[in-house]
């Protein structure tokens, strides 16, 4: 017969892994905008002529120090974000981990 705490650390252990599949999908997603900014940034210090920022439906022309220092304010909101969500999967991990311990501990003691 199996011990309901075992089925609870069992379940907790599940819920901590679609937690981490839902961090990993946000920290993706936080990834791929920081690597357009990064591109745009190197595309801007490319750029000779005019420099434009889109603002909803309308493309108005800005200055290139303006776009610079906008793009570098994003890349460090977008780094920000990206530890925060590192921190967090560092944390599940752990805790993940120290279940496992306990339901493997938990079942040898069922077996004895």
């Amino acid at each position: 017969m199996e011990d309901p705490t075992v089925k609870n650390k069992i379940n907790e252990i599940q819920l901590i892994e679609q937690r981490m599949n839902n961090l990993l999908q946000q920290k993706q997603t936080f990834q791929s905008q920081l690597t357009e900014v990064e591109n745009a940034t190197n595309e801007l210090e490319k750029s000779n002529g005019k420099s434009y920022k889109i603002i909803g439906p309308i493309m108005i022309e800005s200055s290139k120090e303006d776009l610079k220092n906008n793009l570098l304010d994003k890349k460090k909101i977008l780094d920000l974000r990206i530890k925060t969500f590192e921190k967090q999967e560092d944390k599940l991990k752990e805790k993940a981990k120290k279940l496992q311990q306990e339901v493997m501990n938990d079942m040898k003691e069922q077996g004895n």
